[in-house]
């Protein structure tokens, strides 16, 4: 009508949301299977959802060279390189832990759940949409899409332990949610948009709504923090970690913090990257808070998930003491060691889940004795992990935390670099006394051997699989050149 406002509607441009697409399309196709075929086949639901991997990750390797706009769907998905990067991080992640999940319930035919594929491709595009998302509307969608899946895949057992975990995850998520949408409504009231890019602009040369955008960035750390596991924000962390299946533990602890952290650093250094001397104060504190509440509390445990769990507590904060260095040498130190913490804690978990034999029965600190008679393998594997996540060289984890605190260090955070190398060596502690029990003591009489416990077909599948991430524990910390140089490229967002 004449005189009527005319909303403008964005380009439609599809492509920088194509892994996305693949990952739905072969979600829904996993869940049409298992609902109208008479008879389910495992190897069928594995083959959907790795070719859905793969497609994925070729379409995010197609969007590398990308030379359109830097956001789209009305500035609300950016198409740079770090989303590329990341999202083949977390393809890669979730294509292991695809494998594992297909070990873990062949070994369990009792326990088969036809939708665990279907859940972990659901999940898999929530996390992709969050590292592109440019929008922080967008950002608590995806969230929601990605923490939904979570929530039923650690109960899909339906164990005790399982669902207990499930309904603390479920409870504690909805809490942060809160807190991350109260973070969105302030940063909207201070800026006028939710949109990352338009939010760097308002809040560039003005002092006018700095505090409000403060507390929004606050409470958005809230969110945030939640999902990396960081200190104070780390209490659902040890029980969910311990009830969840083991695959799907190893698969939240790598890719939730490659995809939460993904989207924290777009939240940092694109839309409050005008606040840095606000925001690092608030990094500052959850760093130095995680690293030393998850060392201390990790020495105290008893069983490995648990451990395992207030270890990834401490990387977190590790992870945020690069980031206190706003720009791209933050950036660069914080996806290296996300790259570097992705494959050794899916393959300590994953040796978890070797170990622990016919469901989580094993998962004792103690059940570890003598392992290196009982199984080599199984104990070198987790030898290397163990090595990595305390930061010993040659191995990646060594690398990724000189970063870290390199980064901290030339930012001016010495006092906080200071604090991770103190806690790193106490840490040590607790991943040193589980290579002792593998290799200087003796096995307890009644042990079975591993091969007793799974079959020696079902060992040697795992073995293979948890080669992947070893081999990339190892070349990371020998050879880091071979993705400095990409890390470099992705390092500069685009917007």
């Amino acid at each position: 009508m004449i005189g009527q406002a005319v909303l403008p509607t964005p380009e439609l441009v599809f492509e920088p949301l194509l892994p996305e697409l693949v990952l739905v399309v072969f979600a829904m196709a996993g869940l049409l299977y298992e609902a109208l075929a008479k008879r389910t086949e495992a190897v069928v639901h594995l083959s959907i959802g790795l070719v859905g991997v793969v497609l994925a990750g070729g379409t995010s390797l197609w969007l590398w060279d990308w030379d359109g706009p830097a956001t789209v769907l009305g500035d609300a998905v950016s198409a740079d390189r770090f989303a590329v990067l990341a999202r083949l991080l977390l393809l890669v992640v979730a294509a292991l832990g695809l494998l594992l999940g297909h070990q873990y319930f062949a070994r369990s035919g009792d326990e088969q759940r036809g939708e665990f594929t279907p859940l972990l491709l659901f999940a898999t595009s929530g996390m992709t949409l969050i590292v592109a998302s440019a929008d922080l509307i967008l950002t608590f969608l995806a969230l929601e899409i990605l923490s939904l899946a979570l929530y039923v895949l650690t109960g899909l057992t339906g164990r005790r332990a399982a669902n207990e975990a499930a309904m603390k995850y479920f409870l504690l998520g909805a809490f942060s949610s809160a807190f991350f949408l109260y973070g969105v409504a302030m940063a909207y009231g201070a800026t006028g948009t939710t949109k990352i890019a338009a939010m760097a602009l308002a809040l560039t040369g003005t002092g006018e709504a700095q505090a409000l955008a403060v507390l929004g960035f606050a409470l958005l750390a809230v969110g945030f923090a939640f999902k990396v596991s960081a200190a104070p924000f780390h209490m659902w962390t040890p029980d969910v970690y311990q009830g969840a299946p083991t695959p799907i533990t190893a698969f939240m602890s790598a890719a939730t913090k490659v995809a939460a952290f993904g989207a924290l650093i777009r939240v940092l250094d694109v839309a409050f990257q005008a606040l840095a001397w606000d925001w690092a104060p608030v990094v500052w504190g959850l760093a130095a808070a995680s690293v030393v509440i998850g060392s201390i509390l990790a020495i105290a445990q008893t069983n490995v998930k648990r451990m395992l769990a207030y270890s990834s507590i401490a990387h977190a904060g590790f992870i945020l003491t690069g980031l206190t260095a706003a720009g791209s040498a933050g950036i660069r130190a914080a996806m290296f060691y996300l790259v570097a913490y992705a494959a050794m804690t899916v393959g300590a978990f994953g040796t978890v889940m070797v170990v622990s034999g016919r469901g989580e029965k094993r998962t004792r600190i103690g059940d570890y004795t003598g392992l290196a008679r009982t199984n080599p393998i199984a104990a070198a594997l987790m030898t290397l992990f163990l090595l990595s996540l305390a930061g010993i060289p040659p191995t990646a984890g060594f690398i990724a935390k000189v970063n870290v605190f390199s980064a901290a260090i030339d930012a001016g955070y010495w006092v906080l670099a200071l604090i991770g190398v103190v806690t790193s060596v106490a840490a040590a502690f607790f991943y040193l006394r589980v290579i002792v029990l593998m290799y200087m003591q003796e096995p307890e009489p009644a042990a079975p051997s591993l091969t007793e416990k799974v079959g020696i077909g079902a060992e040697n599948s795992a073995t293979a699989i948890l080669a992947i991430p070893a081999a990339a524990t190892l070349l990371l910390g020998v050879f880091p050149g071979v993705i400095v140089g990409i890390i470099r490229d992705a390092s500069v967002l685009r917007w």
